[in-house]
């Protein structure tokens, strides 16, 4: 009988976007109406949701063997777990989230340190006090159970998470400091991570999640060319890059196929045309493993 690994995937804003990804890694997840307990096309796989706000004390607990949650609430949660690998894509970009501490745009507070004696509104409550502790500043920290960007002006600071700060920009508040950058992490319980069968199995997870990032901005582009023609086309794609060639059956013809970043096709596929290039086509990568 073949050992079942017990995986905590995120309930909430990360949901949508992690079934995305573990798609593109090869796995189905299936969720019914209101069920926490997804349906994975792995019979290795038993998963399970939970909020990523508690998903690294129940990795801690053993109560599931991996997870995926953000670097924030490892911190907050002071969780004592592996750190598998660091996997960056969120719900709205593909760029890290910060925890940054902000203030209303006409308040005198200007630098950290003048908000010794100062109350401060967060959902990350742990992580502040530590924060500010560590830098000798006395603050009061609060629990904000939502809408935190509202209390910068009934307390005196907040400390709120953004991806672009344009809903700090928009309630008028601008930023002092970053304190925490974020991104999503694959976590184990130590235990697991000392089973072999588990080990193996996370790993191999983590992999294929790795993959599926990172062949998201890339795709395939293939050609074929003029053997006379090759130099040329060579020197056209990017230099990190090293092209398969092969020949055809008309011998004065070979095929050339590498893997470019999506977002430079629109300026390579013209140069590769006027190059001498034909037949020239792009297909999406679900994985690219390095």
């Amino acid at each position: 009988m073949s050992t079942i690994v017990k995986i905590g995937l995120p309930k909430g804003s990360l949901q949508d976007s992690t079934f995305d990804l573990f798609r593109r890694a090869g796995f189905h997840i299936q969720l019914s109406s209101r069920s926490y307990f997804p349906t994975i096309d792995d019979p290795e796989l038993e998963a399970i949701l939970f909020r990523a706000q508690e998903m690294s004390r129940y990795v801690e607990d053993g109560v599931i063997d991996v997870g995926l949650t953000g670097y924030d609430w490892i911190c907050e949660n002071r969780s004592d777990v592996i750190e598998v690998c660091e996997l960056i894509y969120s719900k709205a970009t593909s760029k890290p989230a910060s925890w940054v501490l902000a203030v209303p745009n006409e308040s005198t507070i200007q630098k950290l340190e003048d908000l010794d004696g100062k109350i401060i509104a967060t959902e990350l409550v742990n992580f502040t006090k530590d924060y500010f502790q560590k830098k000798n500043i006395q603050v009061k920290v609060e629990f904000s159970w939502g809408a935190t960007e509202v209390k910068a002006r009934l307390l005196d600071a907040i400390v709120e998470i953004t991806e672009t700060g344009s809903s700090l920009k928009a309630n008028n508040l601008r930023i002092i400091a970053t304190l925490l950058t974020t991104t999503t992490r694959l976590i184990a319980n130590k235990k697991a991570w000392q089973d072999p069968c588990k080990r193996e199995k996370i790993e191999a997870i983590a992999l294929l999640l790795q993959g599926a990032i990172e062949g998201r901005e890339k795709v395939g582009l293939k050609m074929n060319l003029p053997g006379q023609k090759l130099a040329d086309i060579l020197q056209l794609l990017p230099a990190e890059k090293s092209p398969t060639v092969n020949p055809l059956a008309d011998q004065e013809y070979v095929a050339v196929e590498v893997i470019v970043e999506e977002k430079t096709c629109r300026e390579l596929v013209p140069k590769l045309k006027r190059a001498g290039a034909s037949g020239i086509f792009t297909y999406p990568l679900n994985k690219v493993i390095p």
